[in-house]
This record gives C-alpha cells, sequence and structure tokens, in this order.
C-alpha cells in the first residue's frame, strides 16, 4: 500500500524505530473505529439541498445531523456537541440554507437572512466554502470581516442572504451600524455560533454580551433569530450555551458519525547533554522534537499536521524539518500561524486542503474546524491547555474515517510529564466544562454603554443582560457614561464610539505591526499586550522561516521596526510583578493557614532580556529595558502559611523564598487539570511576607481583566489541585528541580530562587489544615453587586482605557516577589 495509507500502528512504529526512540514512548492509547448510524432526510430540507449532498458523496445523514436540523426547523436554540468530523457542519447549513432558499421565493425581495460567526477568519472562510458547494447561486453567501474590501460591504450590507463573520466585527461594525443593517437584521431567522467551546473566560464572557446585543437589536426589527451552536465536545454543552446566548438551549450529544481507528501516543523527549537555570538537567524541546518526527512522517509520505504552543514554535519546527528534508519535500512543509497577511493564510489553507502541503507546523488556528480531510497524523507539540483542545487537534487526523495517529509529545514543564505518566489523566476522565462568566462587571459595564450607544436601555432590557446590570447602570450613570432621561431610558452620553472601548479578545490595545525597516514591508501584526515581551527592542523575531532582530519598538504609533538578521542566540524576557489584595471575597481556614479568592491588582514590567544560545539555552548575556509597566486589576486566589508550620515543616526563612516559588510554579503548572485553560491563561507571585496579609503568601490569579474564572476553579477544587501539585513535584526524578516539576518556561526571575524540597513540605502543611470537604463545597465566590459594579465602571468605556483601570495616585501595588506573569499565548506580560 502506499506510504501515506499505512495503518497508523505502522506509522508509530516507523518513529519508534528511527534513531533509537523506543524509550520515548510512555503509553500508547487504541482507540476502536465505530460505525455510523443513518437516517432519513426530514422533509423540511429543500430537494435542492439534498442533491448538492449528493453530488458531495452524502447520500444520508447521520442520526444526530437530522436530529438537529428537526430541533433547528422548529426554532430552537440546539448546541451540536459531537465529536471532530462528525458532519456538524451539515447539521446546521443544511436547514440554514433550506430557510434561505425558501426565502427567495417570497415577493418582498431579500427573503429571510442568516449569520454565522467564527473564532478565526480561516474558519469562516471554510464554512463560505462549504456553504457555495451545498447552496444554489440564489443564496448568496458573503464574507464579512476585516479583509472584505471597502467596496464589497455596502453589497454585503444589502443583499448578502448568508453572512458569514466573527464576533469583533459584529460588535465593531454591524450591531453599532444597525440601521443601515435594517434590511438584513429584520429578515434574520438564524445565527450560527461555531465551535462555541472556544468563546471561555473572558473571550467567552465578552461574545456573550455580544451576542445579548445582537437579540437586543433583532428584537428592534422585529425579527427573533434561532441560534445554532457547534462544538468541539465538552461538559454540559447546553449549559455553555445557554451562558452564551442567554436562551434555553438543547444539546445533540450523540455521534452517530464513523470514525476510523485511532493511535494515540504519550512521547517523553530524552534528557540531553545540556544543563538549564539553576544547572537543572534539560530535555529536548517539545518543538524541537516534533520537528525530528514531523521530517519523518513526511519522508514517509504522511500527510501531518504539527500543532504548537506558539508563533515562534511555528517558524522553528516548519524552518527545521525543512532543513532535515530533501527539497522536493522540502517545499511542501510550511508553518500556519496568527499574524500573517490574509492572502498568505488563504493560499496556505488552499495548499493544506489540495494536498499540495504534505507537512504543517501550525498554531491552534488550525483547530478550529477547517476542513483538512486527508491528514494521516498529528503531532501535538505540549498538552494544549484542556482535554477538550486535545481531543479537538488530535481529531484533525482521520477525517475520512481512515485510522489515524495522534502523538502528545511532552514539554518539559510539571503537567505534560505529569500526564505523560499518569495516561488515566487523559483517557479516563471526562473533557471539562467551558468557563466564562458573562455578569463579570469588567466585561459587562462597556457592553452595557455599547448597548446604549446603539438603541437607548430601557428597564425591559436589564433582564436581558442578567443579574448584575441593575447594579451597574447606576454606577455608570454616576460616572458620567450613561444618562437616564425623563422617559426612563438611559443614554450613552459621549462622542467616542462606545464599542471601541471594548476589547473582546482581551489583547489590551491595537495591535502593532511589525515592518520592515529597509523597505517599510509590513511582516505582519502582534497583539499589543504581547509587544513588551515579543518585538521589544533587540528581540529576535521569526516570520516564514526569516530571523529579523527589532531595531525599535514604537509603543505610541504601535509599530515595531526591524531588519533582516541571523543571530545565534533567542531572547527571552525579563520581568518585574508585583501584587495588592482589592478585596478579599471568601476565606476558609486550612487550620492556620487561609485560603482565599477575591481581587487583585497586578502591576508587572518588562525590565530586560536575556540572549540564549539557540542549541544549548546558554545565557549569553542581559540587556536593561525601558518599558512602561502594565497593570491588571483581576480575580485570584491565594494562600497563606504561619510561622508556626513553617517551623513544623522545617522551613527556614531563608529558605522559604524558594520554597514558595516552586509551589507557585508547580501549582500554576496544574491548575489546567481542574481548570479550562493553560499556565499562559494564568500567573503567580509568591512572597515570603506580603503587606496586605503580613504572612507568606502564594497568589495565582487569572491573567485576563475582570478575570476568567480559572482562579475562582481552583478555590473551588483546592485540596485537589494543591495535592497533585504536591505529589508532582514529589514524584519527579531530578534532584534540585527542573522544568518537569518546579521551573516555568516563562518565570520572570530566571527561575531563582527555587526549593524542591522545601516546596513539598511547605505544600504539605498546607494541605495538613485542609477541611475535609475540600472548597469544592464553597458557594460561588463574589462580592457585593455593588462593589463588582463599580469595579467594572471603573472600565471607563468610551473613553479608551483599559477594563480594569490603573493604579490610582496614592496606591500601593504591593510588595512584589518572585513570580510567573499571567496571559494568553499572545502574552499579557509574559516571560520567555
Amino acid at each position: 500500500m502506499p506510504p501515506s495509507h499505512r495503518p497508523p500502528e505502522a506509522q508509530l512504529d516507523l518513529l519508534v524505530a528511527s534513531r533509537g526512540r523506543s524509550d520515548r514512548l510512555t503509553h500508547t492509547e487504541h482507540l476502536p473505529a465505530r460505525q455510523g448510524r443513518h437516517a432519513p432526510w426530514p422533509e423540511s430540507i429543500r430537494p435542492e439541498i439534498r442533491a448538492a449532498a449528493l453530488d458531495l458523496g452524502i447520500r444520508r445523514p447521520w442520526t444526530h445531523q437530522v436530529e438537529a436540523m428537526n430541533l433547528a426547523k422548529a426554532g430552537q436554540t440546539v448546541v451540536i456537541a459531537t465529536g471532530t468530523a462528525s458532519g456538524k457542519s451539515l447539521g446546521y447549513l443544511a436547514p440554514v440554507l433550506s430557510e434561505l432558499l425558501t426565502g427567495t421565493e417570497a415577493p418582498n425581495g431579500r427573503g429571510s437572512t442568516a449569520l454565522y460567526l467564527a473564532p478565526t477568519k480561516a474558519l469562516a472562510a471554510d464554512q463560505r466554502r462549504r456553504a457555495t458547494e451545498l447552496a444554489p447561486e440564489r443564496v448568496r453567501a458573503a464574507l464579512y470581516d476585516g479583509d472584505t474590501p471597502p467596496q464589497e460591504r455596502e453589497w454585503v450590507r444589502q443583499y448578502a442572504s448568508y453572512v458569514l463573520t466573527n464576533p469583533d466585527m459584529l460588535h465593531r461594525g454591524i450591531l453599532p451600524a444597525h440601521p443601515r443593517w435594517s434590511s438584513f437584521l429584520k429578515t434574520l431567522r438564524y445565527v450560527v455560533v461555531d465551535e462555541c467551546h472556544s468563546y471561555r473566560g473572558v473571550f467567552g464572557s465578552h461574545v456573550a454580551q455580544v451576542l445579548r446585543r445582537l437579540r437586543r437589536v433583532c428584537r428592534r426589527y422585529g425579527a427573533d433569530p434561532a441560534f445554532l451552536l457547534a462544538s468541539a465536545t465538552t461538559a454540559d454543552p447546553a449549559a455553555t450555551a445557554e451562558c452564551l446566548t442567554g436562551l434555553t438551549a438543547h444539546a445533540v450529544t450523540e455521534d452517530a458519525s464513523p470514525r476510523g481507528q485511532m493511535v494515540f501516543a504519550l512521547w517523553e523527549p530524552p534528557l540531553t547533554e545540556h544543563v538549564g537555570e539553576q544547572g537543572a538537567p534539560v530535555r529536548r524541546t517539545a518543538t524541537a522534537e516534533a520537528a525530528y518526527l514531523l521530517t519523518d512522517l513526511v519522508t514517509a509520505g504522511t500527510r501531518t499536521v504539527a500543532f504548537v504552543r506558539s508563533r515562534r514554535a511555528a517558524e522553528l519546527v516548519a524552518l527545521q524539518a525543512q532543513d532535515n528534508l530533501e527539497p522536493q519535500l522540502a517545499n511542501r512543509v510550511a508553518a500556519y500561524r496568527g499574524g500573517y497577511l490574509p492572502e498568505e493564510r488563504r493560499a496556505l489553507e488552499r495548499d493544506l486542503y489540495s494536498g499540495r502541503l504534505l507537512g504543517l507546523a501550525s498554531t491552534s488556528a488550525l483547530e478550529l474546524g477547517i476542513d483538512v480531510s486527508g491528514l494521516d497524523a498529528v503531532l501535538l507539540a505540549g498538552y494544549p491547555g484542556t482535554r477538550a483542545s486535545l481531543w479537538q487537534q488530535a481529531g484533525r487526523a482521520g477525517r475520512e474515517a481512515q485510522g489515524a495517529l495522534a502523538v502528545l509529545i511532552a514539554r518539559d514543564d510539571p503537567l505534560d510529564t505529569y500526564l505523560v505518566h499518569h495516561p488515566e489523566a487523559l483517557f479516563a476522565r471526562p473533557v471539562e466544562a467551558t468557563v466564562l462568566d458573562p455578569d463579570n462587571p469588567h466585561v459587562l459595564a462597556p457592553h452595557l454603554c455599547a448597548a446604549a450607544a446603539e438603541l437607548p436601555l430601557t428597564e425591559a432590557d436589564v433582564e436581558l443582560f442578567g443579574p448584575t446590570a441593575a447594579a451597574l447602570l447606576p454606577v455608570l450613570e454616576r460616572r458620567g457614561l450613561l444618562r437616564r432621561r425623563a422617559d426612563g431610558a438611559w443614554y450613552w452620553t459621549r462622542r467616542e464610539r462606545a464599542a471601541d472601548a471594548v476589547d473582546l479578545r482581551g489583547t489590551g490595545g491595537a495591535p502593532v505591526q511589525i515592518v520592515e525597516e529597509s523597505t517599510g514591508r509590513l511582516l505582519g501584526t502582534v497583539d499589543a499586550a504581547a509587544a513588551h515581551t515579543t518585538v521589544h527592542t533587540g528581540a529576535v523575531h521569526l516570520h516564514q522561516g526569516r530571523s529579523y532582530l527589532v531595531r525599535e519598538l514604537d509603543l505610541e504609533h504601535s509599530v515595531a521596526l526591524v531588519s533582516a538578521a541571523n543571530p545565534s542566540y533567542t531572547t527571552a524576557a525579563r520581568d518585574i510583578t508585583s501584587i495588592s489584595v482589592m478585596s478579599t471575597e471568601q476565606t476558609v481556614a486550612w487550620g492556620e493557614g487561609t485560603l482565599n479568592f477575591g481581587s487583585v491588582e497586578v502591576v508587572n514590567q518588562v525590565v530586560g532580556y536575556l540572549r540564549k544560545r539557540i542549541a544549548t539555552g546558554e545565557v549569553l548575556g542581559e540587556t536593561k529595558l525601558d518599558l512602561p509597566p502594565r497593570t491588571l486589576r483581576t480575580r485570584g486566589v491565594w494562600w497563606t502559611v504561619t510561622e508556626d508550620q513553617l517551623l513544623d515543616a522545617v522551613i527556614p526563612f531563608d529558605q522559604l523564598p524558594g520554597a514558595a516559588h516552586a509551589a507557585e510554579h508547580a501549582s500554576i503548572g496544574l491548575l489546567p487539570l481542574f481548570a479550562t485553560c493553560d499556565r499562559w491563561d494564568i500567573g503567580g507571585v509568591s512572597v515570603p511576607l506580603h503587606p496586605d496579609t503580613q504572612l507568606p503568601t502564594v497568589f495565582v490569579y487569572d491573567g485576563h481583566p475582570g478575570g476568567a474564572g480559572f482562579a475562582e476553579h481552583g478555590f473551588r477544587h483546592a485540596a485537589r489541585w494543591l495535592t497533585a501539585t504536591r505529589d508532582a513535584i514529589r514524584a519527579c526524578e531530578c534532584d534540585r528541580g527542573c522544568p518537569s516539576c518546579v521551573q516555568s518556561p516563562k518565570c520572570g526571575n530566571g527561575n531563582d530562587p527555587l526549593d524542591k524540597a522545601g516546596a513539598v513540605r511547605l505544600l504539605s502543611a498546607l494541605l495538613a489544615g485542609a477541611p475535609a470537604d475540600d472548597a469544592e463545597g464553597a458557594e460561588r465566590a463574589g462580592g457585593g453587586a455593588e462593589a463588582g459594579a463599580e469595579a467594572g465602571a471603573d472600565a471607563k468605556a468610551g473613553a479608551g482605557a483599559e477594563v480594569g483601570g490603573s493604579v490610582e495616585a496614592g496606591e500601593s501595588p504591593g510588595a512584589g516577589g518572585a513570580a510567573e506573569p499571567g496571559g494568553t499565548e499572545a502574552g499579557n506580560g509574559s516571560a520567555g
């Protein structure tokens, strides 16, 4: 048989046998094939759609698709939460396109309309292609996003019946201009929310409020659209859909699609001869190992995607694989990531779909539903943060029911090491629930302002926006952002566009443009929040396999000037972090210690960067930087211990900083087992004597303004979380601490000081006092509505201030300690 059609066991055997890798395979999970179950087409689906589906090879739909079609036809809010490649798209496209076709026959002109929302532009473009394959030409499907030329936008507003966009454009482009969209909105029958599991944390909370604003504007034009949501397998998808839309939802969860056999391997890279920070042993990086495995799979003709955790890693894996391959194969390997120009992304998507590309190194941008049917293998360079994402990425292979290989390559960090040696944590546990909080006042306040700018807010609207809205409105009125007039409605008071002050993705401002200094050519962009750590002056920047040095970061004009270079080193930002307690909302006694949850303020400043040799990670030198501090008001969980507990744990005060710092790092690394996050979503600070608690204190906080629900999850599951943290440190075979247990890749203090043994004793002393019922029975943390409203209103929506405000005059940001900053992959001040 052709190399690309080898069974997955044979593909894995090839990887294990090559280069003497038998000791790297820690576990193999065999997932059996599954037979599909069909059902007849519903009568409501138009014959034109059935005929087009038949032309695409679809004779009959799966039973879960038919269930979704019938619920959609009945006008119900429905969420399809079945596995990757289970045909969720047909489940919502068939009823939507049938309705649009029927609408075109109406005598009143435009007929019915539908809106499709995707978290990424690439997914929306892919879905437009699918819609045009199923629908005759008289259903006018059109993209409306940041890449749509201005001359096309007016046509879309006036004539398109199926508009495919993203939450950002709905928020900034459609809702504020709703009078211009009135003909589209008044006939809106369906709103499709694709990959809704990706709307988690602060981003998900923002999207939930955007959807409420959409419902309100539709009501103004007499429309009441049904919401159709598609999701990867998650815990309680109906609750997620209801939280996003504010509507009662019906979940379709029984997957009737066929599935080929999957072989899922857990893989631990070997130790190298090098030593890292503080003399710790160093494993080969997951990205380097992924590059080697991608090379071997491409050589064997295996169509493969390697998922990596950052833009830089995508470039490095593709570049290393290209260097290892013969020229004719090297040309069939590429990188795919955010920050590319639109035409570059579209070209890569076409090449992947057509099969011209044999190997691709990608960030999570390709995780979300883009049709890459025909893939044989998926490499995951590091645990993606949640089990839901793990299965979503692994499911990119085998999409035509052929067997598939998935390999999770462990990074050198506590969570990945734990997982490859505890496979039951991946294969014997259900996927997580999606965590979002639309009532977060930091999120809700600016959306109330945006809604008032769209249409005056009335008492009847308050229920739509949730229970916190009633307390927020008078606060916003006192702040001069809203004004209540004699008719009882609240009006927006400013000249600025209220929507412009709301950053859905929490990136903290306009993206920074990366410009080649010598030519003026735009290479791409980076989120504002990541600029301090990734494109600071002196940083090494990679773009499509080429290296550049950042000559200047101009924050005022959001531009980073770069020049081509080939340095023998990489760069890693160094930063300092301080934290203060704004309010304590829950405290639980753990013996003499305490476990706490509340609001905190984090001040982070990048103060320099390290130059590290590419091959070994050896530090070559440090350069100072003068960048402004960034302030984050968010939610945190923290625990304290007393002097007596330290004495009982035999931790002298001079060893306490290292013990607390190590416990902080490991607890951040293990929290993703209990919340839908990864370590880049959260941050931490450990302080031997914190001025607000007057005790040794370890903080873990959400790396997003206003919080994202992750720290609260840690508070609720604290005993299990911190027990797993202690056990993971204790089980590591290193002597003094290494990246597999207590060292962190984003530590702003260079992983110094760290005391592995002291961390175990410190956590044991704390856990000895944990109540028998843990924090599992704790009520939802949260202060009074008025206090939360004051915090949310401080977003100063419409004035361009970041949600969460800044340090006010006379306030102290607190005492600094060892820190691991929080933020997404894009970065919220996360250090190297």
